[in-house]
């Protein structure tokens, strides 16, 4: 049986890089997956700290928190820097990836628009017209590139000569 078992939900999200973590390290762990329904009901949420997942095992260690998980997991397996100050600078590295996430989950998430929005929408875009399936998989993404595309004074720039008119960059593609 795997030392590890990680309750979650049937998504990457939070849970993805304890996973990848656990993979490269060549560790087994066994998937718990929660459903929306099993959520839902509320029994598993109210058993949770903080009434949400991920949460990990190891044994009799219980832990809530992804961050939490990957840095107990990190001094596990001496990924953690050699000395205090490697320690301190990881934390600032990984609090700044947990800033640039809060910043995309505010984007795919949330129903607001900000300068960042035209950029991504541009930059996925762009991906489409490179490779027009490139965020299929991605129900949210897709979501969020037609919800901004739909936008009536956007969709008409978008439909215009102006736009389509204009190839990507120097290499032709429209």
């Amino acid at each position: 049986m795997p030392p590890y078992t990680i309750t979650y939900f049937p998504v990457r999200g939070r849970c993805e890089a304890t996973r990848m973590l656990l993979a490269d390290q060549g560790q087994d762990w066994k998937e718990d997956v929660v459903t929306m329904d099993m959520w839902m009901k509320g029994d598993l949420k109210a058993s949770c700290l903080y009434g949400q997942l991920p949460k990990f095992t190891d044994g009799d260690l219980t832990l809530y928190q992804s961050n939490a998980i990957l840095r107990y997991l990190g001094r596990k397996y001496g990924l953690y820097g050699k000395d205090d100050r490697e320690q301190a600078l990881l934390d600032v590295a990984n609090d700044g990836l947990e800033d640039l996430r809060r910043k995309y989950l505010g984007l795919i998430y949330q129903n607001y628009i900000s300068f960042a929005d035209y950029n991504l929408l541009d930059l996925l875009l762009v991906h489409q017209t490179l490779a027009p399936q490139c965020v299929d998989d991605f129900p949210l993404l897709s979501a969020y590139v037609a919800r901004l595309s739909s936008r009536p004074k956007l969709k008409a720039f978008l439909a215009s000569p102006q736009h389509t008119g204009l190839p990507i960059n120097g290499n032709g593609k429209q």
